[in-house]
């Protein structure tokens, strides 16, 4: 696994092999960031990173200048390899917490331009996600939810859904904040 783009370019992170975890594919990850940085100014966002497992997606919003990620897992070594590799490449705008996803969200009391949840494919609730997000208004004016899933999932019925990518067999379903127009309908 590597980062793509900004201060550590290419620099390689090198995972345990016992961590619990399926990261997202290079390919995936390097077409995700050209639609991201087509629509955001990355050195301006701020990010939560859910079922952040190595932590290659706060790796790389960090590389590009993030105000801030707050990164949630719940396996300990996989928060503890964040931790360690966020010091280790001197990135200071990261927070790392071991939590439960779905009780992050249910009590989480800030807003973000952009949430990344890459949940395991085969967890039970994640079509709950977009409506946590929603109903907790915990995305910015005009924010992204990234939600990573599989094939088995179509969020396009979904309040807020903006579009869908696939890349081999990763699948990302986008949303958009809701406005207070579209709130009022």
């Amino acid at each position: 696994m590597r980062i793509i783009s900004g201060t550590h370019k290419s620099r390689l992170i090198h995972t345990p092999k016992n961590l619990p975890v399926r990261p997202t594919t290079d390919l995936a990850k390097e077409a995700l960031f050209n639609i991201l940085v087509n629509n955001f100014d990355l050195s301006e966002v701020s990010v939560l990173d859910l079922f952040a497992g190595t932590g290659g997606i706060t790796y790389e919003f960090l590389s590009r200048g993030a105000t801030g990620v707050t990164s949630i897992d719940l396996d300990l070594r996989c928060v503890n390899f964040i931790r360690q590799t966020a010091k280790d490449f001197g990135f200071e705008a990261v927070l790392c917490f071991r939590s439960d996803a779905f009780r992050f969200l249910k009590n989480c009391e800030n807003q973000y331009d952009i949430i990344f949840c890459d949940p395991p494919y085969e967890l039970e609730g994640i079509e709950s996600i977009p409506l946590i997000v929603a109903d907790r208004k915990l995305l910015k004016p005009d924010g992204w939810l990234i939600l990573e899933h599989s094939d088995d999932y179509d969020f396009s019925t979904l309040p807020g859904f903006y579009q869908h990518r696939k890349y081999s067999k990763v699948n990302f379903s986008i949303f958009e904040a809701e406005t207070d127009s579209e709130e009022a309908e």
